[in-house]
């Protein structure tokens, strides 16, 4: 009689697990009736025909993430590379993803594999560098455009790593080393010529100065000289003019004329001792001559009066 009952409970409940079915959040699930695609049934409690109903195809319906493999692609300018990626995918049919494709995870890499290639040899090595994110745009729109049918959507596509073969690593290290090298070479000469016209612009400053200050010094000279000759025509005037008041005192005329011998006398003295050769005045009368023109040259500054 236990075992009846045990077995009775068992049944049911097997029945009981064939008519219900919950499916969960992260899902959707495919039902098929005797063989034939009946619904997707969304995330939830749903009631099946037992032994007539069945879970077909269960799909995540989260966004998933294929690690798509490491090939070799060649590029526009016929150099090799390794390329590998990452594709985000996510299904939007439960339908087309069960019998539209056999597998999509593995459609999904092959058609991204062969789209990478496709769009790398239309590149070249610098681009695939340089446009990563237009390659992206361009491969993520090509994978959708044919995954159509799939009932997937690729959301993003990114390339993870863009490898070179050795002999073009080895190839662009010089080509680096040479470019680091020009760059030097154009920094060395930017700085000399720089330092060549610094230099030249300190001279012809230099030579600027020299010249205003021997200008200056030339200026101070000739008004220095100005003024000093001023400073004795001045002196002389005055002294004239004191000699010839002088002269129209009482005596004064006489007084000038033997200053006028004195000097006579010391000049000739001096000239009689530095001179190699004696020299003896051949008439006396001259010197007396001498003395008398200097007395009418005396009267002419008194204004013509002549000493009695």
């Amino acid at each position: 009689m236990l075992a009846s009952f045990t077995f009775i409970f068992l049944g049911l409940l097997f029945i009981l697990l064939k008519l219900v079915l919950i499916v969960p959040m992260r899902e959707v699930c495919v039902i098929e009736r005797l063989g034939k695609f009946r619904a997707v049934l969304q995330p939830g409690l749903h009631f099946l025909i037992p032994f007539i109903d069945r879970v077909a195809y269960r799909h995540e319906i989260r966004e998933q993430v294929l690690d798509i493999p490491a090939q070799s692609c060649i590029s526009r300018d016929n150099i090799q590379i390794d390329v590998d990626g990452l594709v985000y995918i996510q299904v939007m049919d439960g339908a087309k993803a069960s019998y539209g494709i056999e597998d999509y995870r593995r459609a999904s890499i092959n058609l991204a594999q062969t789209t990478m290639r496709s769009e790398i040899g239309k590149l070249k090595l610098s681009q695939t560098f340089s446009e990563r994110d237009t390659l992206n745009e361009t491969i993520v729109r090509e994978i959708d455009k044919a995954s159509d049918p799939w009932g997937i959507k690729v959301l993003r596509y990114e390339v993870r790593n863009i490898t070179p073969s050795e002999n073009v690593i080895h190839t662009l290290e010089k080509q680096m080393e040479a470019e680091r090298q020009k760059r030097a070479e154009i920094t060395l000469a930017q700085a000399e010529k720089e330092s060549t016209i610094n230099l030249s612009e300190g001279e012809r400053q230099e030579a600027i100065n020299l010249s205003e200050g021997d200008k200056q010094k030339q200026i101070n000279e000739a008004n220095g000289r100005a003024k000093e000759i001023a400073i004795l025509a001045e002196a002389t005037a005055q002294g004239i003019n004191m000699i010839a008041a002088a002269a129209e005192q009482p005596g004064g005329n006489q007084a000038i004329k033997m200053r006028l011998m004195e000097q006579f006398i010391q000049q000739a003295g001096a000239i009689l001792n530095s001179a190699d050769v004696s020299v003896v005045p051949a008439e006396l009368a001259k010197v007396e001559g001498f003395f008398a023109g200097v007395g009418e040259v005396t009267n002419t500054m008194q204004g013509g009066k002549k000493w009695i």
